[in-house]
Formats: structure tokens, C-alpha cells, sequence
């Protein structure tokens, strides 16, 4: 298992995006105006349990996805976690973090990588360049958090409090970090209130805050003004844990940014081109 997996591109490209409930996602309008501003042929389809009938099967899915004619496509959840025992060969970022959101058909084999790890670490880079990162708190331990905590540690957080609803998912994914990074560098929260009184910083990687779940992945009291906040939700854009941390005076940064930043090397590894960031901003800020 590597990172640099050697993929020919293909003379077009027939993407799509695996997941449940994923009407609202602007992933699509990206890539296509990546694609357009570069004369690619290109096209991006949702494939959705809700929208179309899908074998319950993951493997079968995959599989009749190939039939289909292709290319590759984007996984989000549930299947970040389900598609990888069907997979040939997954990269070194998603062997780490245990998920996959990008998976590539070529040659008769399956290649997994997860551009969410990248994107976050960028969207991190650019939007909280000077962000304290002694000791930050993430609410979500699933195959986002699990990316979003990677990206993390290797940015340079010295210890990582996780806290999911379900104790058993916070715990493995603790083991796992500290399997890699060493002993005592993750911790398990189940007092919210004691992870953010000992935190510089909170990263939402749950999907509260989302249209279809909304509300606040916290108690609004557990915040205070000179915590940084980081949500990956991008539905709506303004969360009302950005919009609660905001008004307290807190550094805020929306989940725009991993969304981009996570399209991008997904349509790098798709098309094997460099897209132009700036049409692919203006794709995703025009979404309605």
C-alpha cells in the first residue's frame, strides 16, 4: 500500500458520487466546472439509495458501478468505511485514516485514496494559519473525523481529545492514533465541558449542524471566546456552531474550505490534470 499509485487518466471521465441523502452536495458542479474550463470531457452523476436502486451489497455495488462504464467515483457516507474490503490497492493517506472518499476503476482494479485528510489540512493552512494547536477538541469519530484527526496531528496539534456520541467509534479511533503518533497523544472525552475547558481549539467533524440535522454538536455554554472553531459541514455554510462561535468572538473556519480543497485532489486524481481553483471556488460559492 502506497501513496503514489501510478493511474492513467482516461480520454474522459464518467464520475460520480456515492452516498445516502446527497442532493444538496456541490461536488458535482465543481468538477464539472473544472472539467468545462479545461475542455475535458467530463460528466458527474449522483448515486444515491435514495434516488435509484442499489444492491445492498457494497461490493455488488462497485461492481455494477464499473459495468456502468465509470471511471471512478466519490464515496461518502455510509460507505467511507463499507467500500474498502472491495478495494485492490488504497493509498497511504486512507490505509491511515481508515476510510475512503475517492476510488478510481482502472484496468480491471479498484484504487482507494481519501483527499478529505489534504483538504482539511489545507483548508486549516489558509483559513487558521496561527491557530494554537497544544490541545484541540473533535466532536466526530467517524470516517471524517478520523481524517480530520490525522490531519491534525500531522499539522502539529500535540494531543487530540476525541468525543463521539457512540464511546465504542471515539475509542478505536483513539487506539489508532496513538498506535501511529505514540502513546498519549489522543485521549477519549465524554465530558464536553472538560474538553473544551482544556482546549485551544474545537473541529465538528459529526454531522450535526447539517440542514437535514441541525441543532449544535455541543452545548452553546461549553464554548468561549478565545477557542478557534472549525466545522466541516458545508450545508448550510454558516452552522449554528460557526454562527454561536462567531458571536462570542471566537476565529471561525467553515467547512467550505475542506470541501474545496478535498474536490480538487479528488479531480486531480480523476482526470489527472490540475484543475483551475478559482472556477472551482466560483462553482461552489454559486451553488444554489
Amino acid at each position: 500500500m502506497t501513496e503514489t499509485i501510478d493511474h492513467s487518466a482516461t480520454a474522459g471521465c464518467q464520475i460520480g458520487l456515492l452516498g445516502d441523502g446527497i442532493s444538496a452536495s456541490r461536488t458535482p458542479s465543481m468538477h464539472l466546472a473544472a472539467a468545462q474550463a479545461m475542455g475535458l470531457p467530463y460528466s458527474y452523476s449522483l448515486i444515491d439509495p435514495r434516488a435509484r436502486t442499489l444492491p445492498e451489497d457494497v461490493g455488488e455495488i462497485l461492481s455494477l458501478l464499473e459495468a456502468e462504464g465509470f471511471n471512478g467515483i466519490n464515496v461518502t457516507y455510509p460507505y467511507k468505511r463499507a467500500v474498502i474490503p472491495y478495494l485492490d490497492q488504497i493509498s497511504e493517506a486512507a490505509r491511515k485514516v481508515g476510510a475512503v472518499n475517492t476510488i478510481l476503476f482502472r484496468d480491471g482494479k479498484r484504487f482507494g485514496h481519501n483527499t478529505d485528510h489534504w483538504g482539511f489540512a489545507e483548508s486549516m493552512r489558509r483559513g487558521l494559519p496561527d491557530a494554537c494547536m497544544d490541545r484541540v477538541l473533535l466532536l466526530g469519530a467517524g470516517g471524517a473525523g478520523g481524517a480530520v484527526a490525522h490531519a491534525l496531528l500531522d499539522g502539529g496539534a500535540g494531543h487530540l481529545a476525541v468525543r463521539d456520541v457512540n464511546a465504542g467509534v471515539a475509542n478505536d479511533l483513539v487506539d489508532r492514533l496513538n498506535d501511529h503518533y505514540g502513546s498519549g497523544r489522543a485521549s477519549v472525552v465524554t465530558d464536553v465541558f472538560d474538553g473544551t475547558a482544556r482546549a485551544h481549539g474545537v473541529v465538528n467533524a459529526s454531522p450535526v449542524g447539517m440542514r437535514k440535522l441541525p441543532g449544535l454538536p455541543l452545548p452553546a455554554k461549553a464554548l468561549r471566546h478565545d477557542l478557534w472553531v472549525a466545522d466541516i459541514v458545508y450545508f448550510p455554510l454558516e452552522t449554528e456552531l460557526l454562527a454561536t462561535a462567531r458571536a462570542l468572538g471566537c476565529a471561525v473556519l467553515p467547512g467550505s474550505g475542506m470541501a474545496l480543497y478535498q474536490a480538487i485532489r479528488a479531480f486531480e486524481l480523476f482526470s489527472g490534470h490540475k484543475p483551475e481553483i478559482g472556477r472551482m471556488r466560483e462553482a461552489f460559492d454559486a451553488f444554489d
